[in-house]
């Protein structure tokens, strides 16, 4: 059975279509990482040299990148059987996920990535049909 996935991914969710002989299925997978990460300290600096504060390590940074991974492994694992991959969305996540296909050897699935705006679950279905149609 011929199986495509067309994924919209940014750091909070990914809605992912499947289509195949039998039809085609929607499912979203939310990340539950905060992007934004919080500055570390008691007392905030106040006026124009609070944006150079930076945290006193990159423990955030770390457990940021691991939550990632977990919800990228997440996100391959529910299209493992996929023949082709497309890919996009509107920030960096799109990029990301594609270093982790090429990390678990599928970057020859991969058929497209594209730099999109927000989007609607229909508008998502209706790019995935279009982009599989021709």
């Amino acid at each position: 059975m011929n199986t495509n996935v067309g994924l919209w991914i940014d750091h909070k969710k990914a809605i992912i279509v499947t289509l195949n002989n039998q039809g085609s299925s929607v499912k979203e997978i939310e990340s539950g990482v905060e992007k934004h990460l919080s500055r570390s300290g008691d007392s905030p600096l106040e006026g124009p040299y609070e944006v150079q504060r930076v945290p006193a390590d990159n423990s955030q940074q770390r457990a940021f990148t691991h939550d990632l991974n977990g919800f990228y492994d997440e996100v391959i694992d529910s299209f493992s059987p996929a023949n082709a991959i497309f890919i996009f969305g509107p920030g960096e996540a799109k990029t990301e996920l594609k270093k982790r296909l090429e990390k678990h050897k599928l970057a020859q699935k991969i058929v497209g990535v594209e730099a999109v705006d927000k989007m609607t679950e229909a508008q998502i279905t209706a790019k995935v049909r279009d982009h599989f149609a021709n």
